[in-house]
């Protein structure tokens, strides 16, 4: 660990750094969107940005499993949905660094007219959910579905939250019910670091490891049962979770 950086100094450096950053990236992404697409044009500037940010906060990064996972998901012809542990606010820029393949989030429609951090979810191609009333819920969800029929991965966080001790808390019933209705195979992953190097009320970023660990595709379709499949789920990432904390020290 370089401990140069673990100081209040260097924290706030890094949050300007973060300031000054996230807008001129957004602005790459929208000047290259018209000549490559907004997707891949997010896609191709968004983990660089990525991989910069963590780097400069003195943050590695290792994946485990990726290259034992079907080929059909590593060329990104069988769209997935990717179901993760939340330990830390620094979970989802780390992740579209560390998939290899393009995975969006599904987020409240609100989110799409923040400045800069909505423009670039709309590159891209974030799946939107609108809460405002029951009716409009439904085809929202109606609408994810058929979005990931037709190819698109997705990144959920089962907890609905972050943990606040490291963990793992209740998983939330949504993903396991979108994950059937849309007939794809579920990826568990295991993100462990975020706990350590950004800690619940913390005002910096320390450095650190982060390890992002690719479980065994869980098919959907041989469950009939959305509990069934949240536990089977649920055991698939508390195993990655022991593994990985027995064989780093996270």
């Amino acid at each position: 660990m370089e401990t140069w950086r673990d100081n209040p100094v260097w924290g706030c450096f890094t949050l300007l750094w973060a300031f000054l950053t996230v807008p001129l990236t957004v602005l790459g992404i929208l000047v290259a969107a018209p000549f490559l697409g907004p997707r891949r044009a997010f896609f191709t500037i968004g983990p660089l940005w990525a991989r910069q940010m963590f780097r400069v906060c003195g943050i590695s990064l290792e994946t485990r499993g990726w290259d034992s996972l079907p080929e059909a998901i590593r060329r990104n012809e069988q769209p997935v949905i990717f179901m993760s542990n939340h330990e830390s606010q620094l979970d989802p820029p780390l992740l579209i660094w560390a998939i290899p393949v393009p995975a969006v989030y599904i987020a409240k429609k609100e989110v799409k007219f923040i400045p800069f951090v909505g423009w670039a979810a709309m590159c891209a191609g974030v799946i939107w959910i609108d809460r405002g009333d029951r009716e409009h819920a439904v085809r929202s969800i109606q609408e994810a579905v058929l979005k990931i029929r037709r190819g698109r991965n997705v990144v959920i966080f089962v907890e609905g939250t972050r943990t606040k001790t490291g963990e793992l808390l209740p998983f939330k019933k949504g993903g396991f019910q979108l994950a059937m209705d849309a007939g794809v195979p579920i990826v568990p992953l295991a993100t462990l670091g975020g706990h350590q190097t950004l800690r619940p009320g913390a005002l910096w970023i320390r450095p650190g490891h982060y390890l992002v660990s690719f479980g065994e595709p869980v098919d959907t379709g041989a469950f009939t049962n959305r509990e069934q499949l949240m536990r089977e789920v649920r055991t698939r990432i508390e195993g990655l979770i022991a593994d990985a904390r027995n064989g780093s020290g996270l």
